[in-house]
């Protein structure tokens, strides 16, 4: 199958590096096409004359995937030949731009939408997924094993639901690295270094996420095995409760659902 990638940004490039990395894709099936000239080091075995700068190429393909900025998006297509092959399948990552506006921009009904996350750069991202009724069963199996090749993927019917995502798994990396701050300043408080201190938040969080992803269990059944009776933990836990903490990080994410949704109407 032949891809086109719509814009080598970090995204872009995060994309295309999954997809040769996992074999779906041989390098010269894939295409990109960018308004930034690509070094050499960034062109990840594509040949050189698969890049296009603000242009497209002549040759079909089989799956566009739009990795531009939003706000970039409806110049980045002008160039575009229209009408667009309909069996040609859209995979766009774009926050905050509807499937309406993609088929009304595209003239095309065959779009998939998905909401990647920071981590997809190290191949560990949670990228949460729609489509329309005009991707076939098979298509949007495809498009799943190639999101896959950048982390894990959740498929959804509501596309509202990308949203939710986008204010969970898409903003979530920020929330973990709020508390992990909040953490590293204690315990430099309590006499570590900057750097013991980083090695010791850093890996209590790694070792905490794979055990329950390896146990399975949830959270609140995790913290009870850690928080003894009147022990260290449980000190910790009810000052999180004093300060009203949970309540916070709730309200926070119901926050940034609110502000996605704001961002989305106004595209």
């Amino acid at each position: 199958m032949k891809v086109l990638i719509l814009g080598y940004g970090n995204l872009g490039k995060t994309i295309a590096r999954g997809l040769l990395q996992s074999g779906y894709i041989i390098p010269e099936n894939l295409f990109v096409v960018t308004k930034s000239l690509v070094l050499a080091e960034d062109q990840l075995d594509i040949p050189e004359s698969n890049f296009f700068y603000e242009s497209f190429p002549k040759t079909s393909f089989d799956l566009m995937v739009l990795a531009v900025k939003p706000q970039d998006f409806l110049h980045a297509i002008k160039k575009l030949q229209f009408p667009l092959p309909q069996e040609v399948v859209i995979l766009s990552v774009m926050a905050g731009i509807s499937i309406s506006t993609l088929q009304a921009a595209l003239s095309t009904q065959k779009i998939v939408r998905a909401m990647p996350n920071l981590a997809s750069k190290v191949g560990q991202g949670m990228t949460v997924f729609t489509a329309t009724e005009s991707v076939s069963r098979t298509e949007l199996s495809l498009i799943q094993n190639l999101i896959n090749t950048i982390g894990k993927s959740l498929y959804v019917q509501k596309e509202i639901l990308l949203d939710a995502a986008t204010a969970i798994s898409g903003s979530g990396p920020a929330y973990v690295y709020y508390m992990m701050e909040s953490m590293i300043e204690a315990a430099v408080q309590l006499g570590f270094s900057a750097a013991e201190a980083e090695l010791l938040v850093t890996q209590t969080f790694l070792g905490a996420t794979d055990l329950k992803m390896s146990l399975g269990i949830s959270a609140r059944d995790l913290i009870k095995q850690v928080a003894s009776k009147g022990g260290t933990t449980e000190r910790a836990l009810q000052i999180f409760q004093e300060k009203i903490i949970n309540t916070g990080i709730i309200e926070g994410v119901l926050g940034a659902n609110e502000r996605a949704i704001e961002l989305g109407k106004n595209r």
